[in-house]
């Protein structure tokens, strides 16, 4: 297979390891209510094991990154995709919140950091010209991975009981077989500046070779010493902010404020807590990619721009989904929502790339993703927390999300005005 066709073949493979990624990830927000009477504990509780797992994301991830700059990236894909979803399978058998603490958010946790960096890392050098184009495509896996993991798991935590497990089992077994798949499959492909001694030398200069590794604190220095990139690094931590507290809360919001009007949502809050949002975030992250790629080299700014209007745009319909009197309109401003929080999500990640030598673009990503994972964390907490001293109603909480895009939206600006011209990589 040549170099052309196998490039979209790789990106296969890491959207089915993504789907298996995300998708997991939605297991736990629909199954909350269903795990409170299983184990016998109110929302604050199960919320830690939402934060645990966020936090321990965040502080491993970037070793991660790091050691897929120093090592084989395959196999921290196939190695990751296989210790995550041991922990998922397993998590369907814990008989405590201890034990799912275990499971789900330290043992997921760790295998999931191994995942993402190495991932995005391969399909930036692979497809250097439809680069957005294919993050894009891979961001897809995410969308549709949290729909049908989050509707299935929806679906059968509604039947009561312990029921709640299956979905665990079910995706925790597909995800161990799939890990075999990449170690057949996915090529060993050298990292930038080994791939071969046949470039000119200003094609190795554009790729940021230079011999040697890279250290963990050449990597935070390719970061650290671009404004842009921290910038970039802010905005998505008040994205994943926002995300981490709507995937794990707006299930039970759902049954909470609708269940008595929609006697359904008890059995498919899951599946519309995330259906409506993630069908528009579909449109939007098609759209962004296309525009970002096509523009780029004639307007440079117009990655983070996307990222602003993306953001800024969402705001309104994150407050008209928690205040919304009507399940009709929450689903309506969830569309809206997810349509601006998709033109975001399809140009964060090349804007970050845009800033960074490639040659750190896997630990840059893990140094990323650490900070926004340790900030986003806390809603998995706070936002049941506020709803507690609200007297259990959770449409305040929910629509404090918005503040924080607009703090996103206001890094963002501050990038584009102040630090993107100098931070370009030519």
């Amino acid at each position: 297979m040549n170099k052309d066709n196998y490039k979209w073949w790789a990106l296969a493979l890491l959207w089915v390891a993504f789907f298996l990624q995300q998708g997991t990830r939605q297991l736990f927000g629909p199954s909350v209510p269903a795990m409170c009477a299983s184990f016998g504990v109110d929302k604050v509780a199960i919320g830690v094991v939402g934060t645990v797992f966020a936090m321990m994301y965040g502080i491993c991830v970037p070793f991660a990154g790091l050691t897929a700059d120093l090592f084989n990236r395959k196999w921290m894909v196939t190695i990751g995709v296989g210790v995550f979803c041991l922990g998922i399978f397993a998590s369907g058998f814990v008989a405590s919140v201890g034990l799912l603490i275990l499971t789900y958010g330290i043992l997921n946790g760790l295998g999931q950091t191994f995942y993402y960096p190495s991932a995005t890392s391969l399909i930036s050098q692979l497809h250097k010209e439809s680069r957005a184009t294919a993050i894009s495509i891979l961001q897809l896996g995410l969308y549709i991975g949290i729909i049908g993991c989050g509707g299935l798991a929806g679906f059968v935590a509604g039947k009561g009981g312990e029921s709640w497990r299956v979905p665990f089992w079910i995706f925790g077994g597909i995800g161990l077989a799939w890990a075999v798949a990449l170690a057949i499959f996915l090529r060993d492909t050298k990292p930038v500046g080994e791939e071969g001694k046949g470039n000119s030398e200003k094609e190795k200069s554009a790729e940021g070779s230079i011999s040697g590794k890279p250290t963990i604190g050449e990597a935070f220095k390719a970061v650290f010493s671009k404004p842009t990139a921290l910038c970039v690094i802010l905005g998505l931590a008040m994205m994943i902010y926002v995300d981490i507290g709507f995937k794990n809360w707006m299930p039970t919001y759902l049954k909470e404020n609708f269940g008595e009007a929609c006697p359904f949502l008890q059995h498919w809050a899951g599946l519309h807590a995330v259906v409506w949002h993630y069908l528009g975030a579909i449109i939007g992250v098609m759209v962004g990619s296309r525009i970002g790629d096509k523009l780029v080299k004639r307007r440079p700014g117009i990655r983070l721009e996307l990222g602003m209007l993306g953001l800024g745009l969402a705001i309104p319909f994150i407050v008209w989904m928690a205040l919304s009197p009507s399940f009709l309109m929450c689903c309506v401003a969830m569309f809206g929502f997810g349509l601006f929080r998709g033109i975001y999500d399809s140009n964060f990640m090349a804007s970050f790339f845009d800033v960074v030598n490639p040659r750190y673009h896997a630990s840059g990503v893990g140094i990323m993703l650490c900070i926004a994972f340790l900030f986003g964390s806390l809603s998995s907490t706070v936002l049941p927390w506020i709803a507690k001293l609200l007297d259990g109603n959770m449409s305040y909480s929910m629509s404090s999300l918005g503040g924080f895009y607009l703090l996103g939206v206001l890094v963002t600006l501050l990038a584009r005005m102040c630090f993107l011209k100098k931070d370009t990589e030519r």
